[in-house]
């Protein structure tokens, strides 16, 4: 292709609500073209980076035996009704009524679809497992869409379902897809990492989550330095940690009694006053759980020294969402502000203990009193608690796969695997018979990858000020031939020959033959749109020389016209 034919329309100008590289880059090179709030249109070089990532994508789901298909971009709400997530999807899920009032959605996800698909068509055990997949456009109204492609409303996905007769064959699927997904990841040239997961609206009992490491991910993923252990910070567990009980390191008798601790409220100052480290009082932390029908006070009760996990927590009691309760609501609960603990509390209060604190002893926590607080505290006096993985992992912490220090860094979520269970498949009853005649659910996978995310991925973690650095896998060309002065025939003669010879080389190339653009400008654009590698003809062409540039490391090779071939392969292989 050549620059003169191709509608690439490039700009120094950085639009004012772009603030990630891959928003910036990706508009200033015209791979990309806002058109509304969260919805891009892909110009011919970031449709060719599309394309390209699509295909590595569809290539390695063909090797692993899925099938692929394609649903209405259109899905019925009945569907949705039938599976119980009409109501649970929220606002993020687009719904509209047709001419006739039929209400349909723009689909944001298609468990729905695939079971509807699959219900009554495969009816026997023997016609399992089966994966079906497809690469097509979603739709999720995104209350606040930004970063470009990184958070958009409308975005290419590829999302797979696999239909099993037991467990132990989805977990098979389920290992599968985790390899398939690393190849696909390596193909592309990211530096990822798989962690545990929340399955989130989706459901589920178990997902992993694949992260593009950049340090403008939206995702806090804990990893330890000494194993491949990683997850979510939503997801993410540590080895239990141990305290000495309080009466072990004083003369204060094991014996639980209620302390006056007037107007003092937070851990730091019960800490301060008892003498006690923050490890060694519970801390009470009141929420208003939000579900369908009603809305509760709960309250959840971890270490002094902890954080609540908001998502963790949202999941210990089923609730769509979790807010801050106001002073009002704790009042009308009958609770005690700066006071509360799990001894004592209203017996029509919903409470969770975090499970490191089962049985542990020696804590100070509330009184449930005004100005009073208990110490010496023994939790295994508590009958009938709930006890739920309640906080977030801190840095420092210690791995419980092999005893290594966890610490933080950033991910861009680009793919996420789920083992389903029947959540989808008995909703919607979707039945097939076992060996025995019998009719059973069935066990169902789901497996997504962001395929137009991957596109801003890329960039993320590969750009310099200067512009895009696109992996050679995804690169639109990996060669731009540029012709220093398009107007000096042996220039251009030489460029066209070089062009030629590349092509018939299998190498995708680009040939800049503007004659009104200057060298500056030809090669301000070739940092800016990123390709791997320029050929530059110039003023060393009299000594039968040009130019390699390395856009990753803007090094610069003189070689021979006759063996710039040669060059590149060895460059690209």
């Amino acid at each position: 292709m050549k620059f003169s034919k191709m509608f690439i329309p490039t700009t120094k100008e950085t639009p004012n609500d772009a603030t990630l590289p891959s928003h910036q880059f990706l508009l200033r090179g015209g791979f990309i073209a806002q058109t509304g709030a969260g919805i891009y249109d892909f110009m011919p070089l970031g449709k060719i980076v599309l394309d390209k990532i699509r295909a590595v994508v569809k290539d390695e789901m063909d090797k692993a035996g899925a099938n692929e298909v394609q649903f209405g971009f259109v899905t019925p709400l009945s569907l949705w009704e039938e599976s119980g997530r009409a109501t649970t999807m929220g606002q993020e899920m687009l719904r509209f009524k047709d001419r006739k009032n039929g209400e349909f959605v723009l689909s944001p996800t298609n468990e729905e679809a695939v079971v509807n698909m699959v219900k009554n068509r495969i009816t026997s055990y023997k016609d399992l497992p089966v994966h079906l997949y497809q690469i097509n456009t979603k739709f999720r109204d995104e209350a606040r869409p930004r970063f470009g492609l990184m958070r958009g409303r409308e975005f290419l996905m590829k999302d797979g379902y696999s239909f099993h007769s037991n467990h132990e064959d989805l977990v098979r699927e389920f290992n599968l897809m985790e390899e398939t997904y690393k190849k696909i990841y390596t193909r592309l040239g990211l530096d990822f990492r798989v962690v545990a997961a929340d399955s989130g609206a989706i459901g589920g009992s178990g997902s992993k989550e694949f992260h593009v490491l950049a340090n403008s991910g939206e995702d806090t993923i804990v990893v330890c330095d000494s194993c491949d252990y990683g997850a979510n910070i939503e997801a993410a567990v540590r080895k239990k940690r141990h305290f000495t009980a309080w009466f072990e390191n004083t003369n204060t008798p094991a014996k639980c009694e209620k302390v006056l601790t007037e107007d003092l409220k937070t851990i730091e100052e019960v800490s301060n006053y008892l003498s006690v480290a923050k490890a060694q009082t519970i801390k009470a932390v009141i929420k208003k759980a939000i579900y369908e029908a009603k809305n509760e006070v709960v309250i959840f009760f971890v270490r002094g020294d902890d954080e609540l996990e908001e998502t963790k927590a949202c999941n210990a009691v089923n609730a769509l969402e979790l807010i801050d309760a106001s002073e009002d609501d704790i009042k009308d609960a009958g609770l005690v502000a700066g006071y509360c603990g799990p001894f004592g509390l209203p017996s029509n209060i919903n409470f969770i203990i975090d499970e490191e604190l089962k049985d542990e002893v020696g804590l100070a926590c509330g009184a449930n009193e005004e100005n009073y607080h208990f110490i010496n505290t023994d939790l295994s006096d508590l009958k009938d608690v709930k006890f739920f993985d309640l906080v977030a992992v801190q840095e420092g912490d210690i791995c419980s796969c092999c005893g290594g220090k966890l610490s933080y860094t950033k991910g861009i979520e680009a793919g996420h695997i789920f083992q389903l269970g029947t959540k989808y498949s008995s909703a919607m009853n979707a039945n097939f018979l076992d060996e025995n005649g019998k009719a059973k659910p069935f066990v169902m996978g789901c497996y997504g990858v962001g395929v137009s995310r991957l596109v801003a991925a890329v960039i993320e973690q590969n750009h310099d000020e200067k512009g895009c650095i696109w992996t050679k896998e995804t690169a639109p060309f990996l060669v731009d031939i540029i012709v220093s002065n398009s107007k000096k025939e042996e220039e251009s003669a030489a460029g066209e020959k070089i062009y030629a010879d590349l092509k018939a080389a299998g190498i995708d190339t680009i040939l800049d033959d503007r004659i009104n653009a200057r060298f500056g400008f030809k090669m301000g654009d070739f940092e800016l749109l990123g390709f791997p590698y320029a050929v530059v003809v110039g003023k060393k062409l009299e000594e039968g020389m040009v130019e390699i540039v390395d856009r990753k490391t803007l090094e610069k090779t003189e070689v021979k016209v006759d063996a710039v071939v040669n060059k590149i392969l060895e460059l690209i292989k």
